[in-house]
């Protein structure tokens, strides 16, 4: 029989910055693979592994050490401490950690992003007063058939701001 008193209601243990935070919400243990689209309304710690696109915008997306991050992530806040590939954009403020690793768009009020650390993309930031923008990101697969048929022209109208 289950004893109720003998289930851990604990979080799962997250790292220390992450956990100083005092941001309860889900988590993606390291295991876990989830593939398609994440939305909700509380925040989220990744330890595991998520493709598609993150659409928390009230929240925090917290990106452990041992995450991997293949999407698009919307949020209110957003901490890297593993590897993202795909567009970021954040409400308040992104901070990238100096063992992580982003590569792709960034749009934010507020970005930090410490020393050791690798980024690769554009950023973008706005004032409290700038609307959020969605961006429509072109697959770097189709810029690459772009410039290798002579669309050059029609790529920097995509992609200027």
């Amino acid at each position: 029989m289950l004893n109720q008193n003998s289930l851990n209601t604990q979080p799962p243990t997250r790292s220390a910055a992450a956990g100083s935070e005092q941001d309860q919400g889900a988590a993606i243990g390291k295991s876990l693979v989830i593939k398609g689209e994440v939305s909700g309304s509380e925040s989220l710690y990744i330890d595991g592994r998520v493709e598609g696109s993150i659409n928390l915008p009230g929240n925090r997306v917290t990106v452990g050490r041992n995450g991997h991050v293949a999407a698009m992530v919307t949020a209110r806040e957003v901490v890297v401490e593993g590897k993202v590939v795909g567009n970021v954009n954040a409400a308040d403020r992104l901070h990238v950690r100096s063992e992580a690793s982003l590569t792709g768009d960034v749009s934010a009020q507020r970005i930090s992003i410490e020393d050791g650390a690798f980024f690769k993309g554009q950023i973008d930031i706005r004032t409290s007063s700038q609307p959020v923008e969605k961006t429509n990101s072109r697959p770097a697969a189709q810029e690459h058939e772009l410039l290798q048929t002579g669309g050059a022209r029609e790529l920097d109208l995509v992609t200027a701001r």
